[in-house]
């Protein structure tokens, strides 16, 4: 059921199928001129018909319709070259711009492939993985001329709402928050969620995931917000979650660090067995495989940070992979 927050301003609920998430907010900026959709949903029957009905809704006039994604995920991203007016514009983050060609896109899901099989994810599960993973089978049409890149400090004029762009990386490379100064709205995308935790993943085009997260977090934490407007489930005091998503990060650092004192050598993927996470399987050979691909992104970008900082080193081991040692 779709919500109008402030005039003018409404939220749409996507339901995202068979996926832990459950659900994307959308976000429609209605103006007299032309119309701002943030964020869509998976290319999926399910999500187009939320989303569709939840735009006639608002009665916003779709010729006049432009998209924003806040970051390349296909949860944001996948309906947007569908649901862009044939006038429209997609606009994306200016580090994500370059997974709107097919061909980036290709070598990138490429070289994790190769990364993870040297970080000791064994061949059957990545095959497996290739085929299954929603982040590569759910998004939008590519290499079409409607994308248009957007940095830090431009802003969209809708209306009476000013919205500027905040680039963020972390969750993503071109990760975007919008900010509405005025009415003291902030956009987090997916770089503060109040009911879960943000995967922060290593990407093949960029280094340092976790440490540039961090960084965007503590810049965000000084902005007075009033009200944030996260992409999946609730909202909260902003304040208050990023110094939980701080502490969380810092006691995660510190576990991996201590799994790769106790077992020096062993790769990434047995490392993350080794991490607390909160999913319902019993062990981690009953991990999902696709959150087994999100934990090891996600122990990577932790191992990164410790290389960075000097206190752990990757080694090639004498099978050919990818261990790390104190």
């Amino acid at each position: 059921m779709i919500k109008e927050i402030i005039p003018n301003l409404y939220s749409i609920p996507v339901p995202l199928p068979n996926n832990p998430l459950k659900e994307l907010n959308a976000y429609l900026v209605k103006g007299p001129d032309r119309s701002l959709l943030i964020d869509t949903g998976f290319n999926l029957p399910p999500c187009w018909e939320a989303l569709e009905a939840g735009l006639n809704e608002t009665g916003v006039d779709r010729s006049r319709l432009d998209v924003l994604v806040t970051h390349i995920h296909t949860d944001h991203t996948g309906l947007s070259a569908r649901v862009v007016s044939p006038e429209g514009k997609i606009y994306i983050g200016e580090l994500d711009h370059p997974f709107t060609a097919q061909t980036f896109e290709d070598w990138f899901w490429e070289e994790m492939d190769r990364r993870f099989l040297k970080e000791g994810f064994p061949a059957e599960e990545v095959e497996v993985v290739s085929r299954t993973n929603p982040a590569r089978h759910l998004g939008p049409q590519l290499d079409i001329s409607a994308y248009t890149p957007v940095k830090e400090g431009e802003v969209f004029q809708i209306g009476d709402y000013r919205l500027e762009v905040l680039s963020v990386p972390g969750h993503a490379p071109g990760q975007l928050c919008l900010w509405m100064e005025e009415q003291g709205i902030l956009f987090t995308g997916d770089h503060v969620l109040f009911d879960i935790t943000p995967n922060i993943a290593v990407w093949a085009n960029m280094d340092n995931m976790l440490g540039r997260y961090l960084e965007n977090l503590k810049r965000i934490r000084a902005y007075p917000v009033k009200l944030a407007l996260p992409a999946h489930r609730h909202s909260g005091d902003l304040v208050e979650r990023i110094d939980q998503l701080l502490v969380h990060h810092r006691n995660r650092v510190a576990e991996t660090l201590s799994i790769v004192e106790k077992y020096p050598g062993m790769t990434a993927y047995d490392i993350t067995g080794r991490m607390t996470w909160d999913i319902r399987a019993k062990s981690w050979e009953d991990f999902p495989l696709n959150q087994k691909w999100f934990a090891v992104g996600e122990a990577l970008a932790h191992l990164e940070l410790l290389i960075q900082e000097g206190t752990v080193k990757p080694i090639t081991r004498e099978d050919g992979m990818v261990g790390y040692t104190p």
